[in-house]
């Protein structure tokens, strides 16, 4: 296949592109090595596209591996919590243990620091090919513009994040070539306003047709959407929405080869690796791609990250037999007893909460909801899982080939974190290379009409719209088997919960939290889920200062909904290592204290609430035209 072969020539190339752009593992010390001479390999467009390469290679790592960064995201938001109940971290009891100075990049504790330092090393790659544009040779100005505006995209896709995630960030627009201390924060909203810019350009001159994997016109057109929506230009943003999906319908017909297999749908065609290979998917707008034995390929690993942890040894049958196993009996036929292929050999890290899991699937409108755990071929529960433990069929125990049992003496740990339901259509890839199945390679989605359509009904209930706003949400709704809605139904509460139907482990679900959040105090809109209370930008995220971790609702939408929603958060529900936890200013994560401490020449601002924010200083701002690191 030729987006195979592509792809294998261009990591080959993004190796040799690590080469010149690598640094220390501090990104504030840049360390280019002097024998390679990057303007031979950025001398046209190739070149250049081969090293936007190392961006699309980080994003890919935002989804595979174990313990992925996208986890964070997830539960830092209302529809999952850490379930690695054998410890204590930053994001269980996030008033004592989510600090600057915590191990925030590693996938036993967190990935926040993973998206402040992968974010601004993306940002980097980026600012080669933008600062290097007018060295190298194109066959025509739109070729060029095209490069450019891919790199745009790229740079853009990280800062619409980080503005999201900490607030006022350094802002580089430039190639840095020798060690530089001097960064400051500048006011978000000044970034926002320049990706919007150069988003424009971007949407404008990429092509539509693109390589799988590689940024196509429509993501540059969501990007754009979304940068838009934070800033309050709906009408833009629905401009956008419109043009995108006038050119990628929903797919509502069964189109890979697993529609002749049993217990499969729409979602599950949907979201195959077959799917996301389907050249003829209208819907995909944006992959990050991994293949088997492709070189620099990684395994997606959805299911050790997000299948409960079946295999623990703590499920017991009825008369206290260890009722699960890894392997099969020898001579067992029955394939479906092989838990570790049905399933996936999961250990819980994602534990979803019963708001995603039951609230939000309605008796009443998602009955007949091919997304939901009212149908058993999506999803799965504990009790779908059979005792399997070769010993029980050895001694005859009759438990044996029987469904689960919940056991009444099950701990808390355990009820986190081996007992919950699961969108198996979403979350199960074949793992064939691998004895353990956690997850194979596959491409994934990283945009969707469907979240298009989502975004446009967002935009109109911005806009008081709620009839345009069912419309655009029942689009989605109906292909998947859901009641439709009407306008009365329509409120920020039914759009999320939408969201979180559609686009869970795809979507950065606590960053769109907070673009809301910002949006609801920026426009002074009343919330209606809460009363009709009315949020104001001045002190977002709390007064900050001694005793910060305010659990006052009325201060941001972020935390009153996760509040409100989350069946852990300031319930009181803890376990033997910590108690769930959150406050006011964690809408806005840490900056890592080693970004602070190592910037001797300038000032990074320190979040509200978090240890260090007495230092900060007013943040700059991004000028409407010229570069700030770059010429002038």
């Amino acid at each position: 296949m030729r987006h195979k072969r592509n792809y294998k020539k261009i990591v080959a190339v993004a190796v040799t592109l690590s080469l010149f752009c690598a640094c220390s593992k501090d990104w504030l010390k840049p360390k280019p090595l002097s024998f390679y001479e990057p303007g031979v390999a950025l001398s046209n467009a190739e070149g250049m596209y081969s090293a936007l390469t190392a961006c699309e290679r980080n994003m890919r790592h935002e989804y595979f591996g174990d313990g992925a960064p996208i986890l964070t995201e997830i539960i830092q938001s209302e529809v999952a919590v850490e379930g690695t109940t054998d410890k204590a971290g930053p994001q269980m009891n996030m008033d004592i243990s989510l600090m600057p100075d915590a191990n925030l990049n590693s996938e036993n504790t967190t990935k926040v620091g993973w998206y402040w330092y992968e974010g601004y090393k993306a940002i980097k790659y980026a600012n080669v090919v933008i600062s290097r544009i007018n060295d190298a040779t194109f066959t025509s100005e739109a070729e060029k513009n095209a490069v450019l505006g891919a790199a745009y995209f790229q740079r853009a896709y990280r800062y619409y994040k980080l503005v999201h995630q900490f607030g006022d960030v350094p802002y580089l627009d430039w190639e840095i070539s020798e060690p530089k201390y001097d960064f400051y924060s500048y006011d978000r909203w000044s970034i926002l306003n320049k990706m919007k810019s150069e988003m424009e350009f971007a949407y404008q001159w990429v092509p539509e047709s693109v390589d799988r994997g590689r940024t196509s016109k429509s993501a540059c057109g969501v990007l754009l959407m979304k940068i838009c929506m934070a800033l309050a230009d709906f009408d833009r943003a629905i401009q956008i929405g419109k043009e995108i999906v006038a050119i990628h319908p929903l797919m509502k017909n069964r189109f890979t080869s697993n529609q002749g297999k049993a217990n499969t749908n729409l979602m599950f065609d949907l979201h195959s690796v077959e799917a996301k290979l389907d050249m003829s998917n209208t819907e995909g707008l944006m992959y990050v791609v991994a293949y088997p034995e492709a070189e620099g390929s990684d395994r997606i690993q959805t299911m050790r990250n997000g299948v409960p942890f079946w295999n623990t040894g703590n499920i017991k049958t009825p008369d206290g037999e260890t009722g699960t196993s890894l392997t099969i009996a020898s001579d067992e036929t029955d394939q479906t007893m092989d838990l570790n292929k049905t399933y996936g050999r999961g250990i819980g890290r994602l534990r979803p909460t019963w708001y995603y899991t039951n609230e939000i699937w309605r008796k009443d409108k998602e009955a007949n909801d091919m997304r939901g755990i009212l149908n058993r071929d999506s999803w799965r529960r504990m009790e779908d899982l059979r005792y399997n433990n070769p010993d029980l069929k050895k001694k005859g125990n009759p438990w044996y080939g029987k469904n689960l049992v919940k056991s009444s003496s099950m701990t808390v740990e355990d009820t986190i974190r081996l007992w919950y339901s699961w969108p198996h259509y979403k979350l199960f890839v074949p793992d064939p290379l691998q004895t353990t199945w956690a997850g194979g390679e596959t491409p994934w989605y990283i945009y969707r009409s469907a979240e298009v359509y989502l975004l446009l009904a967002e935009s109109y209930y911005w806009k008081d719209q709620p009839q345009l706003a069912a419309e655009a949400m029942n689009e989605v709704r109906t292909r998947a088997g859901a009641t439709p809605l009407n306008a009365g139904d329509i409120n920020i509460g039914e759009i999320l919960d939408e969201r979180a139907r559609e686009l869970y482990y795809e979507e950065n679900r606590h960053v769109e939290l907070v673009r809301i959040a910002y949006t609801y105090a920026k426009t002074g809109k009343p919330c209606e889920l809460f009363g009709g209370r009315v949020y104001h930008l001045e002190n977002i995220c709390g007064p900050g200062g001694t005793n910060s971790n305010v659990k006052q609702e009325g201060i941001n939408f972020w935390y009153d909904r996760v509040n409100a929603r989350s069946n852990f958060y300031n319930k009181g529900v803890k376990h033997k290592w910590a108690e769930y936890k959150i406050s006011v200013h964690h809408m806005l994560w840490p900056v890592p204290a080693n970004a602070i401490n190592t910037n001797i020449k300038g000032v990074i601002n320190q979040n509200v609430g978090y240890p260090g924010a007495e230092r900060n200083v007013a943040p700059l701002i991004v000028p409407e035209e010229g570069t700030v690191l770059g010429p002038q």
